[in-house]
């Protein structure tokens, strides 16, 4: 006879993540319930395949440098926006479910201020997500499935962006959200730099550097 334990139960050190299969819709939310909120690993779930994942303190300060960057941006071109951080997205319909490390609403941000729960039948999803691979891999396929239309990935030391185009995500030399700012080039160099300075400080640099490609 099988012996169940409760997800929590599983402890996770920073960096490690653990893999597991034949999850069903019902027992991922139960998952999903079981750990609560109040936790720091991240979830990505596709077709009955759940991976928990614990970042590295190295991840985490990627993650919100990147973010932090990202929200001088929206600032110097004058754009609203709303995050909802690493909020759980997820459809019963299409089976899947995702935690990112960070996300943005700008095209969308009117129809989340306020929110304090997630509908994706009536909620739109993030303009915009944030992704750290440093221990794992992002889920490409069940960001695919749920269709977010932009993703920047920062791995081996460089930042990516990939557009969601006919079911499939692209690499782009720019984004989607910001067309005419060389994003990678500019938060590239931001990271370059962050071996040696503090986030506040390549927040200032940042500015700087955006005032200086209008």
């Amino acid at each position: 006879m099988p012996v169940k334990i409760a997800i929590a139960q599983i402890q996770l050190n920073e960096g490690q993540r653990v893999i597991l299969e034949n999850i069903n819709w019902q027992e991922f939310e139960d998952i999903l319930e079981d750990l609560g909120e109040h936790r720091h690993s991240l979830i990505a779930y596709y077709k009955g395949v759940l991976e928990l994942r614990m970042p590295l303190p190295e991840h985490e300060r990627a993650k919100v440098l990147i973010s932090h960057l990202l929200v001088v941006l929206l600032e110097e071109l004058g754009l609203e926006w709303e995050s909802l951080g690493s909020s759980t997205f997820k459809s019963k319909k299409i089976q899947a479910g995702i935690e990112p490390d960070d996300c943005f609403y700008i095209q969308n941000y009117r129809s989340m201020i306020g929110k304090k729960r997630l509908d994706l039948d009536v909620d739109p999803l993030p303009d915009l997500a944030i992704e750290v691979d440093l221990t794992s891999i992002t889920q490409i396929n069940t960001y695919e499935a749920l269709a977010v239309p932009e993703i920047w990935r920062y791995k081996n030391g460089k930042l990516e962006i990939s557009l969601f185009v006919n079911g499939k995500y692209v690499n782009s030399p720019v984004s989607k959200a910001f067309p005419t700012i060389d994003a990678i080039a500019g938060i590239s160099l931001m990271l370059e730099k962050s071996k040696d300075l503090p986030i506040s400080a390549l927040r200032r640099e940042f500015r700087q550097w955006l005032q200086t490609q209008s």
